[in-house]
């Protein structure tokens, strides 16, 4: 069965004058990560580079859709209310950790946020 597929990024990172950086979006996510430890057995996480292009999720939902944190939904996933769909492929995806996180602890029974 194919997973959800959950794109972070990288901690450390500079942009064209600064750094290092981490974005605190992803930071919260992988605080979830770290609380619910069976997330990553049960959904591909991918921390990618904080430069654009990310050709990784533009293959998946288009070069207007690169923000993260995203979770792409699984390929015949029923589209929950929250998520969107890209125009480009038909991906649905999540944004936001907080609907993210609502989003995991539905689908795996597991702690979701207060």
């Amino acid at each position: 069965m194919a997973k959800h597929l959950l794109f972070l990024l990288t901690p450390g990172f500079s942009d064209e004058e600064e750094g290092p950086f981490f974005c605190p979006h992803s930071a919260a996510m992988e605080g979830f990560i770290k609380y619910v430890p069976a997330i990553e057995e049960k959904v591909d996480v991918r921390r990618i580079a904080f430069q654009r292009p990310r050709p990784d999720i533009i293959e998946l939902l288009g070069e207007e859709n690169q923000g993260t944190p995203v979770l792409v939904l699984a390929k015949g996933t029923e589209i929950p209310p929250e998520a969107q769909v890209s125009e480009k492929t038909g991906r649905a995806f999540i944004l936001d950790e907080i609907e993210i996180t609502k989003y995991l602890s539905r689908t795996f029974g597991v702690m979701r946020p207060h």
